[in-house]
């Protein structure tokens, strides 16, 4: 088996070690030597964001580009970026936005294929922590839920907030994690409101537990949020891996486009017999339903539009506001090359 040159010291050795395999006409499986390996690091693959993804690696899209792929989950997408810019692994798939942190502009990360067209997130306040909420300053002061600290949640929850004149020093952010410390961090009552993503959003609001109040899950209600189209979900890579693997690049780009595109015409119970169970998260209709709400955020062809880029570079500057910082030129953050062939192949 031919390897890409990362170092995945968290896996078991035993994972690390172990050979592609293929179940021949006679139900044995055999080694496929011919296969790439490469390790994508990831926080929270179960999410929507990640769909794509999922699929690709569900429906064999990967191994048909010759890859042996190796999603490894981080928790939070600060692990996931600090795992590959430590070079243990090879990719990561995280929000675009996570390609302005000045360490991985310093390792000249860039996007080779895009698969979510906004954050996908929505914002609501909790109707038993604030039952009679008016209005955006009734949350001045009250503790937000996030998943953590420069999240895309953190991005949005604080263009949401500046907007209407509120700054960072007058709100409590509380940091949940992901799905199952949310929810439960809305239910005790340790938030009075939350940015997070599906399919926990819909949950609550289906509970009527969560009242929307900003949405970014659809294209319009996320450019009236961003003041523009605000790309999210990508893969990445550092430049030097992306110069010395375009096979592996053009593969993941080949096989997420392909999922991209069986994602448009794929019907509910298509999705629901693909999708991993555990990542329907016991409600098979929350899932669904979610799903509805994001239908068209997904891309149709892993293609990154400049406009996109530019909005997401812009929210990124005034979300962190450094006096004397420089300016980030988006259009180096990603490139289309891959995705552009990949869309060619299969009429994205």
């Amino acid at each position: 088996m031919q390897r890409v040159p990362a170092r995945r010291r968290f896996l078991k050795a035993g994972m690390a070690a172990s050979a592609a395999l293929v179940v021949t006409p006679w139900g044995l499986a055999q080694p496929r030597p011919d296969l790439t390996h490469v390790s994508i690091a990831v926080a929270g693959k179960g999410s929507f964001g990640h769909l794509p993804m999922v699929l690709a690696e569900q429906l064999d899209f990967f191994r048909e580009e010759n890859l042996d792929v190796e999603i490894a989950e981080h928790g939070v997408w600060s692990a996931a970026q600090k795992a590959l810019l430590a070079g243990t692994v090879d990719l990561c798939a995280g929000a675009f936005t996570d390609l302005a942190v000045p360490a991985a502009r310093a390792a000249g990360c860039q996007s080779i294929v895009l698969q979510g067209r906004t954050p996908q997130l929505a914002f609501g306040v909790s109707t038993h922590a604030i039952p009679g909420y008016r209005g955006l300053e009734d949350l001045r002061g009250r503790r937000i839920g996030i998943s953590a600290p420069g999240s895309s949640d953190h991005l949005m929850a604080h263009r949401v907030m500046a907007a209407a004149g509120i700054l960072e020093g007058e709100l409590n952010y509380t940091f949940v994690g992901q799905a199952a410390g949310t929810l439960a961090a809305v239910r005790s009552g340790q938030v009075d409101a939350l940015c997070s993503a599906e399919p926990l959003v819909t949950l609550l609001e289906q509970k009527g537990e969560l009242k929307i109040i900003a949405d970014s899950r659809t294209l319009r209600h996320s450019a009236d949020i961003f003041g523009g189209p605000m790309p999210s979900a990508c893969v990445y890579a550092a430049r030097a891996f992306i110069a010395g693997h375009p096979r592996a690049c053009q593969g993941i780009a080949n096989a997420l486009v392909r999922a991209l595109k069986w994602l448009q015409t794929a019907g509910p119970r298509d999705i629901i017999r693909t999708v991993p169970e555990p990542f329907l998260q016991g409600d098979r209709a929350v899932y669904l339903a979610a799903l509805a709400n994001l239908r068209e955020t997904f891309s149709p062809d892993g293609m990154l539009p400049q406009e996109g880029a530019r909005t997401a570079i812009k929210a990124i500057a005034e979300f962190e506001a450094r006096p004397g910082a420089s300016p980030i030129s988006a259009s180096g953050l990603y490139s289309n090359d891959f995705a552009r062939q990949a869309k060619e192949r299969f009429r994205a």
